[in-house]
């Protein structure tokens, strides 16, 4: 048997849901696909989705530190930025950056000090 790697699936600390709603859900379009509480007045364990894209946000102490950095390979990095730049969300406007390296990228940074970099082959 060889050995085979599934999908990867981020965990990123948040501190307050309207918050974290407001950018993955109302900027980014992601969904939630379930939320987790071991009791209504303990933290939240939420995984949100965006096509193939899946994040795991928590409030849990223990499960991540804020200020991660997660980069995502993806395709159609054009037409998301032009999506997001459309929302004009007022906190923040993506840029796009073509690297030295021979990427495109939109790096975004969410409310807890999180960063997504999205990538695309140039």
């Amino acid at each position: 048997m060889s050995i085979q790697f599934g999908e990867t699936i981020p965990t990123l600390r948040m501190f307050d849901i309207a918050k974290a709603d407001e950018f993955y859900i109302g900027f980014l379009g992601f969904k939630v696909d379930w939320d987790a509480r071991f009791a209504p007045d303990l933290p939240l364990f939420r995984q949100i989705s965006r096509g193939s894209l899946k994040l795991h946000l928590s409030e849990h102490h223990g499960d991540a530190c804020p200020g991660a950095h997660v980069r995502v390979m993806m395709t159609g990095i054009e037409a998301l930025h032009a999506e997001l730049s459309g929302k004009k969300y007022k906190y923040y406007r993506p840029s796009l950056e073509k690297t030295p390296w021979g990427t495109l990228e939109c790096i975004l940074a969410d409310p807890f000090g999180n960063r997504i970099r999205f990538c695309q082959p140039a």
